[in-house]
């Protein structure tokens, strides 16, 4: 019986990138390649497991990332499958800047520049929906790398309520979408809005560009299933390294972005 193609495939313990974040890496790479068609049945939960030598929960992590994306389809007693086009959401709802770069077969990695816990100002508390006037907020600015070199600079802003026991050291080593996860909060919906703006001294020293530079200013404020806005956030995008699909179709329209490397 022909081996299936994802556990030709291998993990790096020594990454910078979440296990999880490596193996749905793995799985979208082989179906944007075609070497997962749909319908075809992904590994068991125990042969993953052995090969990667990964924990159950590592495993139903990812399982459970590529779900909410609407890559595969978990059948009760029979196992996991690549989904079919037709049942796909559109992936740019569901974003996590790790696996978006993994999946391009590129090394994310991130510096966190600042992490506080703030009283947020009139416009914050707008953005994130917050009732009440004593809410506090996490906002950290970190630099997004690709294959190392300055990509993002982008500050966020979550409720503190959401995860509170979050610490700088927790978001310095794990992707903090992977922490909502789990506890239960999954993105299900994301709005971003672009503008073309040029980079003060500040934004550019931080991005290794020369002030002056054209960029992207992105702001997406993102959803749960349940409609609650758990995240803000607002980011400077290197113009010379990405570029911005709009592919418009019968169906609708779907947005991609691609980074040089």
């Amino acid at each position: 019986m022909e081996k299936n193609p994802i556990l030709l495939n291998k993990l790096s313990q020594e990454s910078d990138i979440p296990l999880y974040s490596q193996l749905v890496g793995i799985v979208k790479r082989n179906i944007s390649a075609g070497t997962l068609a749909a319908g075809d049945l992904l590994p068991s939960e125990t042969e993953l497991c052995k090969t990667f030598d990964i924990s159950r929960s590592t495993v139903r992590q990812a399982i459970g990332t590529l779900e909410t994306e609407g890559l595969v389809v978990r059948k009760q007693g029979r196992g996991t499958f690549v989904a079919e086009p037709k049942m796909r959401r559109r992936t740019e709802t569901v974003y996590s800047f790790t696996s978006e770069i993994s999946a391009m077969g590129l090394v994310p990695s991130s510096t966190l520049m600042e992490f506080d816990v703030i009283d947020p100002p009139p416009d914050i508390m707008k953005m994130l929906e917050l009732g009440s006037s004593d809410a506090k907020v996490y906002r950290f600015t970190r630099i997004r790398k690709v294959n190392g070199e300055p990509l993002i600079l982008e500050t966020s802003y979550y409720p503190h309520f959401i995860y509170p026991k979050l610490t700088r050291e927790l978001l310095e080593t794990h992707s903090f979408y992977s922490l909502l996860y789990e506890v239960g909060i999954v993105p299900a919906e994301a709005v971003d809005s672009y503008e073309a703006v040029i980079l003060g001294r500040k934004e550019a020293e931080l991005l290794g560009c020369k002030p002056g530079s054209c960029a992207f200013f992105a702001q997406r404020r993102t959803r749960t299933e349940g409609g609650a806005t758990f995240e803000y956030t607002q980011s400077y995008i290197r113009a010379d390294r990405v570029k911005l699909d709009v592919n418009l179709h019968k169906d609708g329209i779907s947005f991609a972005r691609s980074v040089d490397k």
